[in-house]
Order: structure tokens, then C-alpha cells, then sequence
């Protein structure tokens, strides 16, 4: 990739001219988190439970006490051996979001379908803090449009992002962020969700990459993308973060 090397003078007015730009779209991001905000809420009749650390907790539970709740839709299906890379990616970040986002009234937990056994045993391979659950017993996966039936995959067409998608290019489990509120009384909301890359500004890692100098460099979207023990310089495990039999 070639650039045009230019004084520092001819430099300043290229930036002074992308700022512009940038600070136009910083308003634009604000405006849209306010709509974003002034979304419609929906109420959930439907129970959904789930197997945690520490046994079986209604989605109430999940807000551990606060009064709203962020869902990461991990993709670890019911027989697969490990995380989908991208959403690896993304669940990296995670830990380091947790003492804030709790002092914030948020609690972020990540729920996947596959069984409780095989969520703990990548998350002790890849060495997270973050609430992990699986819904294996529940609906929610399919409710929440992030997990496909054999049946669902042979039709013509899935539910997903809010429109429908050829099934063909579909897959059983895909990724979201959903988000809940509860209210004094208990009552659980629905507030928002986003799938594909609609969460993507949470990866900080790629926020950086945009502002490097040669971008993401990524062959397709997050194609450089390595589940962090993989890559040919990854440290060795330690005994407390290993892998599933530790």
C-alpha cells in the first residue's frame, strides 16, 4: 500500500480536514445512542432458565442483583469443542469491561447453547473471569434468533438481524448482544438487541486497528482473527488457566 509523503504543513490540512469529518460523525453517534435509548421496551412473560457456575438461575437472576443486563450471544454450539474464533475475539475484552460496567448498574453475562460442562471447559482453556451460562434446556437461543434448528437451516429461509436470510448461507449458532432492564417489581424488559457487526465497536482491539496505520488489514471481516492461544507466538498455558482438564 503506497501513501503520498507530504510536508508537515500539507499534513495539517489533510487532518484539519478528516476532523471535520470525524467530529460530524461523533455527533451522528450520539444522536443515534439517543434513538438508540428511546427505543420501545417489551415485556417478557416467558421463563427462560439456565445452568450456571452455581446452579440453575431464571433470567431474572442473571442481573445479579442490578437492574440491567447485557447478553453477549456466545457461539458454542451443543457438540462443538470450542468458541467460534470472532466471538473469542470479542470475549477477550470482556474482563476488563466487568468492574466498571458493575458499578454501572450493567451486568455482562455471555450465554451460549452448548451444555454448562463444555462452556466451562473453553472458559478455563482460554482463561476468562467473565458469567458464562448455558441455556441448553431453554428456548432462549431460538427466541432470541441466534441459534437454528436442523429444520429451521432447511428451509428456504432464517430469521436473522431482522430479516430473513437465505438458509443456505446460514448457521446454527450465530452472534448478538441483547439488552434487559429490571424494575423494582422484577419485571424483566426487553430493550434492544444487535447482531452481525451491529456490536462490533465493543472490540476495542479492532477501534485501535482503524487508527493504525495500514487498518485492519483483514481479507474478510476479522479474517486475521486467531483465538488468542493460537497464534504461533502465544504463551504457554499456566497451571491456573490451562486447558479443560485443569
Amino acid at each position: 500500500m503506497s501513501h503520498a509523503v507530504v510536508s508537515r504543513e500539507d499534513w495539517l490540512q489533510a487532518r484539519r480536514a478528516l476532523l471535520i469529518k470525524e467530529k460530524a460523525h461523533t455527533r451522528a453517534r450520539d444522536a443515534l445512542n439517543a434513538e438508540r435509548l428511546a427505543l420501545p421496551w417489551v415485556k417478557l412473560d416467558k421463563d427462560y432458565v439456565f445452568d450456571t457456575e452455581t446452579g440453575r438461575k431464571t433470567l431474572a437472576q442473571l442481573f445479579d442483583g442490578r437492574g440491567q443486563l447485557m447478553i453477549y450471544h456466545f457461539m458454542l454450539g451443543l457438540d462443538w469443542d470450542a468458541g467460534c474464533p470472532g466471538c473469542s475475539f470479542m470475549a477477550d475484552h470482556f474482563d476488563g469491561m466487568l468492574a466498571h460496567l458493575n458499578h454501572h448498574d450493567v451486568t455482562l453475562v455471555a450465554v451460549s447453547r452448548a451444555p454448562l460442562p463444555k462452556v466451562q471447559a473453553y472458559k478455563r482453556r482460554m482463561g476468562w473471569r467473565f458469567p458464562w451460562v448455558s441455556s441448553h434446556d431453554s428456548d432462549f437461543n431460538h427466541d432470541f434468533h441466534v441459534s437454528f434448528t436442523s429444520e429451521e437451516l432447511a428451509a428456504e429461509t432464517v430469521n436473522y438481524n431482522f430479516t430473513d436470510l437465505p438458509a443456505a448461507q446460514g448457521h446454527d449458532e450465530l452472534p448478538g448482544l441483547s439488552a434487559f432492564y429490571r424494575d423494582a417489581d422484577g419485571q424483566v424488559f426487553h430493550t434492544y438487541s444487535s447482531y452481525a457487526r451491529g456490536p462490533e465497536e465493543m472490540i476495542g482491539t479492532l477501534m485501535i486497528l482503524d487508527r493504525a496505520p495500514l487498518g485492519r488489514k483483514e481479507g474478510g471481516t476479522m479474517g486475521f482473527v486467531r483465538r488468542h492461544d493460537e497464534y504461533e507466538d502465544a504463551p504457554a498455558k499456566s497451571a491456573c488457566c490451562g486447558d479443560a482438564a485443569a
